[in-house]
């Protein structure tokens, strides 16, 4: 049964009403062509067959050496928890946080949450936690990069057979299909799983009658975590209102979205040059120490035949960043100006940056993977530079930036209800 007939569009904020798709199909706004939701296979024992597979190949991708090299007789394998430590034990803290944050603990929390809930529901009852759980997952989703990172170690393996003999190892194949299986866990949609739960419940929320609210003029609130829609009441100032559902913040507009995406724009705009400029590799040999910056890296694979590589390495790693800045200025400006200027086409940006932001983290992770793997001692090491540091900051700050902006502020012409949001 669908209990909640209404959902709003994420990066309009306009209305509609829900209907019954099939597995596989989409739903999108009639306004700016977003997507409200994706058709949810009802067969829970075949939701929990896929997150339990995705789950076992998760662990032996985490577990297992993803690629040996052979450097004048000494052999060298690295897994990803092992790459991890290295970048730690370099003083690269931050950058070892980072990496381990998106490609371990958010798919993790991703898939073991998921697995949780639906096992529950397949035995017919909501188990405790159900509504933090998804809201989990909802957050996850934003920021695991497992896709990222098998094109990293795709570089690296290109990369490393310039110098050495390369053997692909265990721990490649399973995150190939990690890969493949994540991009079919994601169209399970949590809000699906909040009305399978709602159905379960003893006393679940009333059905409302959208019509004759909307008829009456009340203002309805969308909930962003769960899409349960709800008749909006005014509080006091200050006070938040939460979700009846599932207990999340519920707001028109995000509070202060443009002065929180300059914040964070400026910060990352002041780390940029940094990050291109200060070394992010060091190569330790016989024959001296060597600077490897971001754009040398592109160089060398340019001059070294691999142009495809290159381009793709200066596409994520000094495209992506910059027009992610210029984007994001643009999107912070028209919208603190209350401009009408191509909602359409502005909205269509703000979807763009969103895709394209993880992506930027693909050099992070070839320098996590090559300073695992070069590791001969005295004939060659290779240690991260602070390039690596600054350039994982700009990332994390300017996809922050992102999520800070409130898209729906393109379409206000003024803000509603008076509220702030500069």
């Amino acid at each position: 049964m669908q209990r909640y007939d209404l959902i709003s569009c994420h990066d309009c904020g306009v209305l509609h009403r829900k209907c019954a798709l099939r597995p596989r199909e989409k739903a999108r706004c009639t306004r700016c062509g977003a997507i409200l939701y994706r058709g949810t296979s009802s067969d829970l024992a075949r939701v929990v067959a896929l997150i339990l597979g995705a789950a076992l190949v998760f662990l032996i991708a985490q577990c297992s050496p993803i690629v040996e090299i052979t450097y004048s007789g000494i052999r060298s394998s690295a897994t990803l928890m092992g790459a991890i430590r290295v970048l730690w034990s370099e003083q690269m803290r931050v950058v070892a946080t980072l990496v381990f944050l998106f490609t371990v603990l958010f798919p993790a929390v991703e898939l073991g949450a998921l697995l949780y809930v639906s096992l529950g529901l397949r035995a017919g009852f909501k188990v405790p936690g159900f509504d933090l759980l998804l809201r989990a997952v909802r957050a996850a989703r934003r920021w695991g990069m497992i896709e990222v990172l098998m094109i990293g170690i795709l570089v690296t393996l290109i990369k490393m057979t310039a110098v050495a003999r390369v053997a692909p190892q265990p721990g490649l194949f399973a995150f190939a299909v990690l890969t493949m299986m994540l991009a079919v866990v994601i169209a399970i949609d949590p809000k699906a799983l909040w009305n399978i739960g709602d159905d379960l419940a003893p006393q679940a929320p009333p059905r409302l009658d959208y019509a004759a609210l909307l008829a009456s003029g009340v203002e309805l609130l969308p909930c962003h975590a769960c899409g349960l829609v709800t008749p909006f009441a005014p509080g006091a100032p200050g006070l938040r209102r939460r979700c009846a559902r599932c207990g999340g913040v519920l707001h028109h507009r995000h509070p202060d979205s443009v002065n929180r995406t300059w914040a964070l724009l400026l910060s990352a705009a002041l780390l940029y040059l940094p990050a291109n400029v200060l070394p992010v590799m060091y190569t330790r040999s016989l024959l001296g120490v060597q600077e490897d910056t971001i754009m040398s890296g592109v160089v060398y694979f340019w001059e070294s035949g691999s142009r495809a590589l290159a381009v793709i390495v200066f596409t994520a790693s000094i495209v992506v960043p910059l027009l992610k800045l210029a984007v994001l200025a643009l999107l912070a400006a028209t919208a603190q100006r209350r401009s009408s200027w191509r909602p359409l086409q502005r909205t269509r940006l703000y979807r763009l940056i969103e895709f394209i932001g993880r992506w930027s983290m693909l050099d992070i992770f070839v320098v996590t993977l090559t300073v695992a793997l070069v590791r001969f001692d005295a004939a060659g090491e290779i240690t991260p530079g602070p390039g690596a540091f600054a350039f994982g900051l700009v990332v994390v700050l300017t996809m922050l930036a992102s999520m800070q902006f409130d898209p729906r502020l393109i379409w206000d012409h003024p803000s509603p209800l008076g509220e702030k949001h500069a």
